[in-house]
C-alpha cells in the first residue's frame, strides 16, 4: 500500500515524500483510513511504528479545506494532549514537516518554559495545538486558549499519562473541548486504567491493534549481565571500551544516579550529557540535540524524560538499573531498533533486581541471553556478607553484674 492509496492530498503526499517515507507503516494503514471517517480510535502501538503520522496526516487533511481562515480569525480545531515536554516538541515537529505545503499553523505550548512567548503566538491564531496538560489548563484559566471550536482531541502515550497523574486533568481538558468532537486515543499498552478512560471519553470507538501488548522488536538483540550493584559503573566502562560503540541511550531509576553516572563518564573522557525532570527545559532540549547531531554520543536518562524521544539509529540501549515495570523495558528497549534498523539491549542485574527479570521475560515471552563473560560476574553461589559490629559489649542487661563479679562473690546457699 501507498500513501497514495489513503486517499491523502497532493501537499500532504508531497511532504510525506520530501520527509523520505515511501510506504504507511502498518498503524498508519490501520488508523488513517478510520480518522479520515471520523470514528473514534483507540490504537495499541508501541513507539517506533509510525504512530505520530498515523493521528497527524489525516487531521491535516480534515483541516485543510478550512485552512485559509485569516490568521487572527482561525480558532484551534485539533488539541493533541502530550505527557510530556520532549514527546510534545516531536509531535509539533511532525505537523511541521507534514503541513509544509499547507497554510495550517501549528503550536506546541508546555511547563518549564516562559509563558508570555507562546501567549503570543496563541493570540495570532492556530488551528493545530499540541500541549502538556499542566500548561494547557493555565492558558484556559488565563483565557488565552478556547476550546470550543475542537474537533479532534488528541490523547498520545495514555498509559503514561495516567502513570505520571494526569487522569484529572485529562478528563478537564475533554470536558473543556466541544461535545462533537472526535476522539483518538494512543496508548503503548492498554491496562485496565486506560480501558476506564476510554470508556468514560469515547463514543463508539474502533479499536486498533498493531502489535501485541508487549511485543519487543525482532531487530533487538536482548543481552544480560549479572553483575554486583557497586561494580555496575566499572562493567558499563569496560563495555563501552570493548564492546559497545555508536549512539548510546543509558536509563537509571534515579536523577541522582543519572547525574552520578554523568559525571564518571565525563571524568573517563567520554562525550556524555543527561536529560532528568531537575534540569530546565532549555538544558533538556541542547542535551537531545546535541546526541541527534553527535557532538555527543551518550545520553543518559530517566523513564519520564526519555519517554517518546524519537533518535534515529540508535546503535545501543543500555539498562543500567532494571525497571520495576516490566513495560517500562520495553519502552526503553523500543528506543533502538527503530524503522527497521537493527540494535543491542544490554541490562545489568544485580542481586536485587533478579525479580524484576523475572516479570520482564514473563511479558515478553523471551528468554533473554545472559552474558557470563565479563570481569565483574555476580556469584550466586556466594551468601551476602553481613557485616556484624566488632564492638563487643557485656552480654548482660545493664545494671546487672558481670560473670566475674559473680564469682567472686560468695553466695550465703
Amino acid at each position: 500500500m501507498s500513501f497514495k492509496d489513503l486517499k491523502l492530498n497532493r501537499p500532504i503526499l508531497r511532504a510525506i515524500a520530501e520527509a523520505g517515507y515511501d510506504n504507511p507503516t502498518l498503524v498508519q494503514e490501520k488508523a488513517i483510513p478510520l480518522v479520515l471517517n471520523k470514528k473514534d480510535i483507540i490504537v495499541s502501538a508501541q513507539t517506533g511504528t509510525g504512530k505520530t503520522a498515523a493521528f497527524a496526516l489525516p487531521i491535516l487533511q480534515l483541516l485543510f479545506d478550512k485552512q485559509d481562515a485569516p490568521k487572527k480569525g482561525k480558532k484551534i480545531k485539533a488539541l493533541i494532549i502530550s505527557p510530556t515536554r520532549e514527546l510534545a516538541i516531536q509531535i509539533e515537529e511532525n505537523f511541521k514537516t507534514y503541513s509544509i505545503h499547507t497554510n495550517l499553523r501549528t503550536t506546541v505550548v508546555y511547563g518549564g518554559a516562559s509563558i508570555e512567548p507562546q501567549k503570543d503566538i496563541l493570540k495570532k491564531g492556530v488551528d493545530i495545538l499540541i500541549a502538556t496538560p499542566g500548561r494547557l489548563l493555565d492558558l484556559h484559566k488565563q483565557d488565552i486558549i478556547n476550546l470550543d471550536y475542537i474537533e479532534t482531541f488528541v490523547l498520545d502515550e495514555a498509559d503514561l499519562m495516567l502513570d505520571m497523574g494526569f487522569i484529572d486533568d485529562v478528563k478537564k481538558i475533554e470536558r473543556l473541548c466541544s461535545k462533537e468532537k472526535q476522539v483518538l486515543l494512543f496508548s503503548a499498552t492498554i491496562p485496565y486504567k486506560v480501558e476506564q478512560l476510554a470508556n468514560t471519553i469515547l463514543n463508539n470507538p474502533e479499536r486498533v491493534e498493531v502489535t501485541t501488548n508487549s511485543s519487543t522488536s525482532k531487530n533487538i538483540n536482548q543481552l544480560l549481565y549479572y553483575v554486583p550493584k557497586p561494580n555496575k559503573i566499572e562493567l558499563c566502562l569496560h563495555l563501552l571500551r570493548n564492546t559497545i560503540k555508536g549512539s548510546i541511550l543509558i536509563f537509571r531509576r534515579t536523577k541522582f544516579g543519572v547525574e552520578k553516572l554523568e559525571q564518571t563518564l565525563l571524568k573517563n573522557g567520554y562525550k556524555a550529557d543527561s536529560i532528568h525532570g531537575d534540569k530546565s527545559q532549555n538544558l533538556r532540549q541542547e542535551a537531545l540535540n546535541n546526541f541527534k547531531t553527535n557532538q555527543i554520543n551518550i545520553l543518559i536518562a530517566t523513564d519520564v524524560a526519555a519517554r517518546g524521544i524519537d533518535i534515529d539509529k540508535l546503535d545501543a540501549v543500555i539498562n543500567f538499573d532494571l525497571p520495576n515495570i516490566p513495560e517500562t523495558y520495553v519502552h526503553r528497549i523500543g528506543r533502538t531498533a527503530r524503522a527497521g534498523h537493527s540494535g543491542i539491549a544490554h541490562s545489568f542485574c544485580s542481586a536485587d533486581e533478579k525479580n524484576y527479570v523475572q516479570s520482564i521475560q514473563q511479558l515478553i515471552q523471551i528468554q533473554i541471553d545472559v552474558i557470563d563473560d565479563h570481569p565483574y560476574p555476580l556469584d550466586p553461589k556466594t551468601k551476602p556478607i553481613v557485616h556484624k559490629s566488632k564492638k563487643i559489649g557485656s552480654k548482660h542487661k545493664k545494671g546487672r553484674k558481670s560473670e566475674a563479679s559473680k564469682k567472686k562473690k560468695k553466695r550465703w546457699y
